[in-house]
C-alpha cells in the first residue's frame, strides 16, 4: 500500500466477465487485437485464465487453453496475469493427484501466469495447500481464497481463521470471494477491517452484481483498507458479472483511493468489446440485477445450470419451489458456500427432491461422496441420521485430506497420451488429465 491508499483493479474480461454473461465463448482471436492496448491501461491485474475457460476453449472453441496464455503474454508482457484455480480441483471438478497440481502450477507459471487465485469450495485449506506449496516454489504468487457465503457457521471468526491458516501454509495475499454478490456495504467494512487487522499481507475482494450491492461494497471494502478490488469494462459488467471498471475508476478519482487509471483509456478499451458482445450477442445472459439472490443464496451461474435442466425436465414452472429447496439442501449438508462443484451439487439434489416429490428419494452419487468426505471438510455439522440414511450406517466416512488416497498420475498419462499419438508437448498431458475425453476430441481435431 501506498501513503496515498491507491486501490488496485484487476480486470476480468478476459475470464470471469465473459464466462459470467457470454458462456465462456470469447475467443483468443476476439482478445489479441485489443491486448497490448490493455496491457498499456495500468492495471493492477488481469485475470484471463482458469474457471471455466479451460474447458469452454477445447470443448466449444477447438482452442487449445494453454495456446491462449502463450499468445496473449507475448502482447501482454508488462501486466501481470492472473487465473482461477480450483486447489485440489486444479481446473476440473474434482479432486486430482498432488504430482499433476504440481505440474500444472508448473507448466501454468511457465507459460505466462504469475498470480493464481486458489480456492475451495468447502475452504478446506488441506485442499488448497499443495496449490500454494507449488506456486510459492515455482516463484508465482498465491493468492488464496476465502469463499464468502452467509449461513449460521459463516461469521467473522471463521473466515479470520480461514485466513490465518492460508497464512500459515504460504498465501502472499488472501482473496475474499463473494460468488454470488451476498456481501453488504456495511458488512465488508467490518469483515475487511477485520482481516486487515489479522493478517498482515495484502487483501484484494472479489464479487459480483447478481443482488445490485457490489458497487457499494466496494466503496465500502476500500475505505476499510482493501488492496485490491475486481472489475469488468463495463459492456461486460453488472448482472452476474462485476461492478463496471468504469464506474469504480470513475468513483476514485482524485480521491486519496485514486487507481492511477485514465478513465477516456478504459473507455476506449470498451468500444472494442461491444463489438465482441454484439459477435457473440447469441450466448449473451441478461444483465438484470436479482436481489432475490439474498433470500436463495443462488449464484448467478448456478440459477442458469438450474433453469437449463428444469427445462429440459419440463419443470420450469417448478423452478421457485426448487429455489426455496435450495438453502433446505444445504442445511442438510452442514452449508457448503455455493461454489463450484458444491453449486452443481446442491442444485442437482434440489431438483431431484423437487421433481420426485419426495425429499432423497433419489440422491446423486455426488452428494454420497461429499456425505462420505470426498470433497473435505464440510463447514457445519451434518446430521449423524442423515448421513446414515443416505450413505448407510456401515459407510466408511474419511476425516483425512481426500486427495492422500490418489494415485501419482502423470507417468502413466504422459505414457497414455504418447501412445495414442496425441503428443506434441508436456502441457497436452496435463489438458488429458483433467478433462480426457474433451482433451482426446480436442486433439483429434487439432489442425
Amino acid at each position: 500500500m501506498t501513503a496515498k491508499k491507491k486501490v488496485g483493479i484487476t480486470e476480468t474480461i478476459f475470464r470471469d466477465a465473459h464466462q459470467s454473461l457470454l458462456a465462456t465463448r470469447m475467443s483468443t482471436d476476439d482478445m489479441l487485437p485489443i491486448a497490448e492496448k490493455v496491457d498499456k491501461a495500468g492495471y493492477h491485474s488481469v485475470e484471463m485464465w482458469g474457471g471455466a475457460t479451460f474447458d469452454s476453449a477445447m470443448r466449444y472453441l477447438n482452442e487449445d487453453p494453454w495456446e491462449r496464455l502463450k499468445k496473449l503474454k507475448e502482447k501482454m508482457p508488462n501486466t501481470p496475469f492472473q487465473m482461477l484455480l480450483r486447489g485440489q480441483n486444479i481446473v476440473g471438478y474434482k479432486h486430482y493427484p498432488d504430482d499433476s497440481v504440481r505440474e500444472f502450477v508448473r507448466l501454468a507459471i511457465k507459460n505466462g501466469i504469475d498470480i493464481f487465485r486458489i480456492f475451495d469450495a468447502l475452504n478446506d485449506v488441506r485442499n488448497m495447500q499443495v496449490a500454494i506449496e507449488a506456486t510459492n516454489e515455482y516463484g508465482g504468487h498465491a493468492q488464496a481464497t476465502v469463499v464468502y457465503t452467509t449461513s449460521p457457521v459463516h461469521d467473522i471468526e471463521h473466515y479470520i481463521e480461514t485466513a490465518k491458516e492460508l497464512k500459515k501454509v504460504g498465501a502472499d495475499s488472501i482473496c475474499l470471494k463473494d460468488m454470488a454478490g451476498l456481501l453488504k456495504p456495511y458488512e465488508a467494512t467490518e469483515l475487511i477491517g477485520s482481516l486487515k487487522e489479522a493478517v498482515d499481507i495484502p487483501i484484494q475482494l472479489h464479487t459480483h452484481y447478481t443482488s445490485g450491492l457490489a458497487s457499494m461494497t466496494y466503496l465500502k471494502a476500500v475505505e476499510a483498507g482493501v488492496d485490491v478490488i475486481d472489475t469488468a469494462l463495463s459492456t461486460l459488467a453488472l448482472g452476474t458479472s462485476q461492478p463496471a471498471t468504469e464506474t469504480m475508476v470513475a468513483t476514485f478519482a482524485g480521491t486519496d483511493y485514486d487507481t492511477g487509471i485514465d478513465m477516456e483509456y478504459v473507455s476506449e478499451l470498451n468500444r472494442y468489446f461491444k463489438d465482441i458482445r454484439d459477435k457473440l450477442k447469441e450466448n449473451m445472459a441478461p444483465k438484470d440485477v436479482d436481489p432475490e439472490v439474498l433470500i436463495y443464496q443462488v449464484p448467478g451461474g448456478m440459477l442458469s445450470n438450474m433453469r437449463s435442466q428444469m427445462k429440459k425436465m419440463n419443470m420450469l414452472d417448478r423452478l421457485e419451489e426448487t429455489l426455496l429447496e435450495v438453502p433446505k439442501v444445504r442445511e442438510d449438508l452442514g452449508y457448503p458456500p455455493l461454489v463450484t462443484p458444491m453449486s452443481q451439487i446442491v442444485g442437482t439434489q434440489a431438483v431431484f427432491n423437487v421433481a420426485t416429490g419426495e425429499r432423497y428419494k433419489v440422491v446423486s452419487k455426488e452428494v454420497k461422496k461429499y456425505l462420505q468426505g470426498g470433497y473435505g471438510k464440510a463447514p457445519g455439522k451434518i446430521d449423524d441420521d442423515f448421513r446414515a440414511k443416505i450413505i448407510g450406517k456401515d459407510a466408511e466416512v474419511i476425516t483425512h485430506r481426500p486427495a492422500d488416497d490418489l494415485e501419482p498420475i502423470m507417468e502413466k498419462a504422459t505414457k497414455e497420451v504418447k501412445e495414442k499419438g496425441y503428443y506434441t508437448k508436456e502441457e497436452d498431458v496435463l489438458s488429458y488429465i483433467i478433462f480426457p475425453a474433451v482433451a482426446e476430441e480436442f486433439f483429434k481435431n487439432r489442425g
